[in-house]
C-alpha cells in the first residue's frame, strides 16, 4: 500500500471509529510503530488529524460522527455506563430518557425494572422499551433526524415542558475541562435543556472519549447536573468542578 492510500485510509478509520490508537493501526497495515507515528504526524501537520495520547482523532467540532460508529465506539464501557446509570434509577418511577447511544445503553439496562414511565425523544429507545407491558412509554412530537431517530425541534420542547418527572437521563457530544457539556444540534441541545430544567434528579451518562472533542453548541454546565457516570473522568480539573458543585461521581473502570 502506498503512503497516500494509507493516510486516505487511515483518515477514513478516524472518522468511522472516533479515534485511531497506533498499536492498532501498525497491527491493521502491518507497518512498524515508527512508520503509523510519522504517519499521524505528517496528517497532524496537515490539520488532518489532531493528537491525542497513544494515537489521533478528527479535529473537527462541527461534525458528528455517523449513528452507527459512534454506537460502535466504547461500546463496553458505555453498557457498563448503562448498567451503573439504570441501578440509581427505582421501580415505579417517571424518567426522561435523551438522544445518544449511551442513553440507549442506559435503557437497554433497565428492561428489568418494573412499572416505569419514559419520555423519550429517541425513536430507537421508545421502540425498544415499547413491548415490555410494565413500562409506559411516551414518545415526543417533532422533527425525526434520519440520521439516528432523534425527535428535535421546539414542538419537541414544548412537549417536554409538559412535564416534571422524577429523573433524567441525558449524554452528551464532548466535555470541556471548563465544565461544559457539549454538543452539535442546536436543536437537540434545546430538547436536552428543557430535559435537564424538568428533572429532579439529572444523570449525564458519557464515556472518556468525550473529554478528547470538541463541538460547537453549549447544553449546560456539570453544576446543572446531579450525578455524572463515566467509565474514567481523565480530568484532574473536570474532577474537581464535580466536587465543588456537589456531582456525584461514578466511574465503572
Amino acid at each position: 500500500m502506498d503512503l497516500l492510500t494509507r493516510h486516505d485510509e487511515i483518515i477514513a478509520l478516524a472518522r468511522q471509529q472516533e479515534r485511531v490508537l497506533v498499536d492498532d493501526l501498525a497491527h491493521h497495515f502491518g507497518v512498524s510503530v515508527q512508520t503509523i507515528r510519522k504517519d499521524l504526524n505528517e496528517l497532524c501537520e496537515k490539520r488532518l488529524l489532531k493528537r491525542v495520547h497513544g494515537g489521533a482523532i478528527i479535529p473537527s467540532g462541527v461534525e458528528n460522527l455517523e449513528y452507527e460508529a459512534r454506537r460502535d465506539m466504547a461500546a463496553h464501557e458505555k453498557e457498563a455506563i448503562g448498567r451503573a446509570a439504570a441501578a440509581l434509577i427505582p421501580n415505579h418511577c417517571a424518567l426522561f430518557i435523551n438522544i445518544g447511544t449511551t442513553t440507549e445503553a442506559v435503557s437497554r439496562a433497565l428492561l428489568d425494572h418494573l412499572g416505569l414511565m419514559v419520555i423519550t425523544n429517541n425513536i430507537n429507545v421508545a421502540n425498544r422499551m415499547r413491548i415490555y407491558p410494565e413500562f409506559e412509554v411516551v414518545i415526543a412530537g417533532g422533527v425525526v433526524r434520519g440520521s439516528d431517530g432523534g425527535i428535535v425541534g421546539e414542538a419537541t420542547v414544548d412537549f417536554i415542558e409538559q412535564f416534571k418527572l422524577d429523573y433524567a437521563v441525558i449524554g452528551a457530544s464532548a466535555l470541556d475541562e471548563d465544565g461544559a457539556l457539549l454538543d452539535f444540534d442546536f436543536r437537540e441541545v434545546k430538547v436536552a435543556q428543557a430535559i435537564i430544567a424538568n428533572a429532579r434528579h439529572v444523570i449525564l451518562v458519557a464515556d472518556a472519549t468525550k473529554f478528547e472533542r470538541a463541538a460547537p453548541v453549549r447544553i449546560a454546565r456539570i453544576d446543572q447536573i446531579d450525578t455524572f457516570i463515566t467509565d474514567t473522568c481523565p480530568s484532574n480539573r473536570f474532577r474537581a468542578l464535580c466536587a465543588n458543585a456537589g456531582v456525584t461521581l461514578l466511574e465503572t473502570a
